[in-house]
């Protein structure tokens, strides 16, 4: 019979630890934290390894796709599901959570994590790094306005933007303190350096979506731009691995969680796991559907009604949910959004 192996990893070091069918500790170790020194390891000691398993991680697609190329076996815990587990032993060490990790891979009692392709996280990494731009921006235009409060100047909005009221205050409000005219300047300047890079991105998103035919199809959705639609793809990765549509609204935290014991039974607030920027941008699409008539009056009709009953936000939450099956569904039978009737 086959042993099992568990990987604890960090940044310098990974713990194993070698199981075999009945749970007995057949080997353990600290090794760099390297896929060649991994491999190395464990085929030297052992020739049928049956699983080698890890959690997810900051460095965990990196491992998975490097020891997959060396043919080892290895899966992909989810850190949620492993914490539960090795939250009881008493001492939280790494050779302890090799341990526990190596237990919960031989019995079978884990979830295991998709790794999705490289272009997925190539595209994902743009989004984020996008986003981070737009915080950063957000944060510095609140910076300013808050140290322009300081000294009496009130923002406030105008037509023209932040760019053309900042010019105004600069020319006029701020002229009986000039030496405050540098520090909003530099603030200034760091906000137009961070615009530029979001342009840069927002014009490689834009391109990506020409070239890509699985977003510019998502892109016939209302409510649904590039943005949407890549967070969406990048998500999925594989749309086959859902066996029904229905199932994606779940994936995406988009369903009350549930409680049942004796007696008790309720559903509670939607459980927001799962990819939260994808989630964020179908809410996004969901509030443009719900707020604005940019097509979709269907889907708008449909989210309308259940606002009557339990209120707008709520509404919005199930019609992104909805956007979600939608738009599987979509990918799966490479049709272009149509308005029907809806259920």
């Amino acid at each position: 019979m086959g042993v099992y192996a568990a990987l604890d990893v960090s940044q310098e070091e990974t713990a194993i630890c070698v199981v075999d069918a009945d749970g007995m500790i057949l080997g353990e170790a600290k090794v760099p934290t390297c896929p060649d020194a991994i491999d190395r390891w464990l085929r030297d000691r052992f020739d049928d390894v049956e699983r080698v398993g890890m959690e997810t991680g900051p460095l965990a697609v990196w491992l998975w796709n490097a020891l997959a190329e060396r043919t080892l076996p290895i899966i992909c815990l989810d850190a949620r599901h492993a914490h539960g587990v090795l939250k009881m032993m008493p001492n939280k060490t790494d050779r302890h959570d090799a341990r526990g990790l190596a237990q919960i891979v031989r019995t079978g009692w884990f979830k295991a994590v998709q790794i999705k392709s490289h272009a997925a996280y190539v595209n994902r990494a743009m989004l984020t790094a996008r986003e981070a731009l737009v915080g950063m921006r957000v944060r510095l235009e609140n910076e300013i306005r808050g140290l322009l409060k300081t000294f009496g100047v009130m923002f406030g909005k105008r037509v023209g933007g932040f760019k053309r009221r900042a010019e105004e205050i600069f020319d006029n409000e701020l002229s009986v303190a000039p030496e405050l005219v540098p520090v909003f300047a530099a603030l200034m300047q760091a906000r137009r350096d961070i615009l530029t890079q979001i342009a840069a991105l927002d014009s490689r998103i834009r391109a990506v979506a020409k070239t890509h035919e699985t977003v510019r199809l998502l892109m016939t959705a209302p409510g649904v731009g590039a943005i949407t639609a890549m967070a969406v793809v990048a998500a999925f990765d594989d749309a086959s691995r859902f066996r029904r549509s229905s199932s994606v609204g779940a994936y995406l935290g988009l369903t009350p969680r549930r409680y049942e014991s004796g007696e008790v039974s309720r559903n509670g607030r939607v459980s927001k796991r799962g990819d939260t920027f994808t989630r964020k941008c179908l809410y996004e699409a969901a509030n443009a559907i719900f707020c604005r008539a940019i097509g979709g009056h269907r889907l708008r009709d449909w989210a309308k009604a259940i606002a009557e009953r339990t209120g707008p936000r709520k509404a919005k939450v199930a019609l992104a949910r909805k956007l979600a099956v939608i738009l599987h569904a979509m990918w799966i039978n490479n049709t272009p959004y149509r308005e029907a009737a809806m259920p």
